[in-house]
């Protein structure tokens, strides 16, 4: 099973991510990533930090299934992890959903709302981004929340909408839709 995780900045999409390949042993797909590393990241834990002419050597050498660019970088997929057999977990910008189902359309989308945007935008700002660049996130998240909101024909695209309340029963309604899903496999 493919999973993807998508929502706004803030809303927990690493967290679960991780929970998943905890608790249900799930492997992490390897976001390659060409922008420069955030405190905090780990080139190779977090993602895989390159620059363009090595992404480029990647391309031609048959290695990227999928290729976009945002947040001002190149986000780049492995074709071997994307095209496996085995369960793998990652996030997926929104913007990306309609080529996602192009490339495996077995895939399964989760989009995680807040039911309290504060909370998210909390999260941003704990992140110590410079002033600028939370800025440019805060009006992100405020955008693409309420186009979500709004976008009936976006929200159809999503296998599933769920609500975090960033606690324990949003946590364990997550963790028993995906186990439920493995088992119908």
């Amino acid at each position: 099973m493919l999973l993807a995780f998508s929502g706004i900045t803030g809303v927990g999409k690493s967290y679960f991510s991780e929970e998943v390949e905890k608790k249900l042993n799930f492997k992490k797909v390897h976001t390659i990533r060409t922008r420069d590393m955030r405190p905090g990241e780990q080139n190779g834990k977090t993602g895989i930090f390159m620059s363009k002419q090595e992404l480029e050597q990647m391309k031609r050498e048959g290695k990227i299934v999928y290729d976009f660019d945002v947040f001002g970088g190149t986000y780049a997929y492995l074709k071997d992890e994307i095209l496996s057999d085995e369960n793998y977990v990652f996030e997926m910008h929104y913007t990306t959903i309609e080529d996602w189902k192009k490339i495996r359309p077995d895939i399964v989308v989760i989009y995680l709302i807040p039911r309290n945007i504060n909370i998210a935008l909390q999260k941003l700002k704990e992140r110590n981004l410079t002033k600028e660049k939370e800025e440019e996130r805060i009006r992100e998240i405020e955008e693409q929340y309420n186009e979500f909101m709004n976008n009936k024909n976006l929200q159809s695209m999503f296998d599933y909408i769920i609500y975090n309340d960033y606690d324990k029963k949003s946590e364990n309604e997550i963790i028993e839709l995906i186990r439920k899903l493995m088992n119908e496999k």
